[in-house]
């Protein structure tokens, strides 16, 4: 049995380089030092085992660093996996899944389960403090109803469609929040919310970070995507908007999809009091370190100005 080669010993040159990355990223470090930064974690990049724990390496890295990171995650495909595996059909309206008292139920199941478990763990198991909740501990969300209309092509009569227990956030509650970044603990959230009735709601993960994000003034709200960011007509990416130019994006179709939805997200963020939000690739390594600490940053930036 031959022995393995011994690894290569990094140049000079090498390591000049790392001090100098070190060096860029100081006032980047120094910008969000004491801030709140929301990350929605979800897409294809929740099925990747190494891409998952780079993100909680990335996450304790921004902790160690003074930033205090809140986690919000999702998990469409793993619901859809586990009603497949029960045989329960699965019908979506608007890109949203209709959802009966047994789906919601599933919905629960698997979002405040294993999947936030599975998180809470990789970011333990990188350094981190962190503890799972979902939106109905302490009543962190409070959710209402979200109603949909859709127009019937023949008759012109706009028709309501009943989504079931598909919810909107409408109130966060972010004193538990606080108390854990006090504590120095990192908050992942599922995107399960409460109704004033007691009802659970499964509530959209873009749309749960957005809120939670304007409720404790983060200074970002990263949504980590499948694609670069928001891409131009001629498909190229665009690295910065403004408000204005995100909703004229909308407006003349530039954006299309499933983009449209997470472009309002930032929107109403913003409105909310986040300064800048940022649609990112979750399944770019450490996507979430290039835009916090290098000047070109990583997908597209929506702010103020």
């Amino acid at each position: 049995m031959s022995t393995p080669a011994p690894a290569a010993t990094p140049s000079r040159e090498e390591w000049l380089a790392k001090a100098r990355t070190l060096s860029e990223a100081l006032p980047f470090m120094r910008r969000y030092a004491g801030k709140t930064v929301v990350v929605k974690y979800g897409g294809h990049a929740m099925g990747d085992e190494s891409l998952g724990r780079r993100f909680a390496n990335d996450i304790v890295l921004m902790k160690q660093m003074g930033i205090s990171p809140v986690v919000v995650h999702g998990g469409g495909p793993q619901i859809g996996q586990m009603l497949e595996r029960l045989k329960i059909k699965s019908e979506f309206v608007d890109g949203l899944r209709v959802t009966d008292k047994e789906t919601v139920e599933i919905a629960e199941m698997v979002l405040s389960g294993s999947i936030n478990k599975q998180i809470v763990a990789l970011i333990n198991d990188a350094g981190g403090d962190a503890v799972g909740l979902s939106g109905k501990d302490d009543d962190l969300i409070e959710a209402r109803k979200v109603t949909r209309s859709k127009r019937d092509p023949d008759s012109n009569i706009e028709k309501v469609i009943d989504l079931g227990f598909v919810g909107d956030p409408f109130r966060v509650n972010p004193g538990l929040l606080h108390k854990l970044q006090q504590a120095d603990i990192i908050p992942v959230i599922a995107p399960i919310g409460i109704g004033e009735d007691g009802q659970t709601y499964n509530i959209n993960a873009d749309t749960a970070a957005g809120a939670i994000a304007a409720a404790v003034n983060a200074t970002r709200l990263l949504l980590l995507t499948d694609v670069a960011g928001v891409l131009d007509k001629q498909k190229r990416l665009i690295p910065e908007m403004s408000v204005d130019a995100a909703q004229r994006a909308i407006d003349d179709g530039t954006a299309t999809g499933g983009m449209i939805p997470k472009i309002e997200t930032c929107l109403r963020a913003v409105a909310g009091g986040v300064e800048a939000a940022v649609i990112l690739d979750g399944r770019v390594p450490h996507a979430i370190v290039l835009e916090l600490f290098t000047e070109g940053g990583a997908g597209t930036l929506i702010g103020r100005k």
